[in-house]
């Protein structure tokens, strides 16, 4: 993340008329500096130490103020914690199936399979998502081969 980015972003708070926080400056450095997808509660952890007084709530709160300025994108999948990811871009995500991490995945974005849609089912199509599912590096080395008999 550049420090440029997160002016950017600040810039946006600002002519949205959102006042910028402490708290809510940190949540947001924090998302564009993540390397991964967080949740709010890992985000609340942290962030904790430095703002011992900040509640879970002040955080989904910030985040649900940053998804609303456009700041953010809140990423649900099934029944797990939803993720907060800060690159609003159109992009795909791979999904590990054993630890949940999520990485970003950079392909051409598929317009045509949303034409398709419209053509075959009179729909009219407003967003896709495509996610692909696997095991992340760190969870394939972590697993244990079953012994045999």
């Amino acid at each position: 993340m550049s420090e440029q980015q997160l002016e950017q972003a600040i810039d946006t708070l600002r002519d949205s008329g959102v006042r910028i926080t402490p708290q809510r400056h940190a949540v947001l450095e924090y998302l564009l500096k993540a390397p991964v997808h967080p949740t709010a509660d890992e985000i609340y952890k942290a962030l904790e130490g430095k703002f011992p007084n900040m509640s879970v709530a002040t955080v989904y709160n910030n985040l649900r103020v940053l998804r609303e300025i456009g700041l953010v994108r809140e990423l649900t999948y099934g029944d797990s914690s939803s993720r907060f990811d800060s690159n609003t871009t159109d992009h795909y995500h791979i999904i590990c199936d054993k630890c949940g991490k999520i990485v970003d995945f950079h392909y051409p974005v598929l317009d045509e399979v949303e034409s398709l849609a419209e053509q075959v089912t009179g729909f009219d199509v407003s967003h896709h998502r495509m996610e692909i599912y696997g095991k992340c590096e760190k969870c394939q080395e972590t697993a244990t081969p079953t012994p045999s008999h």
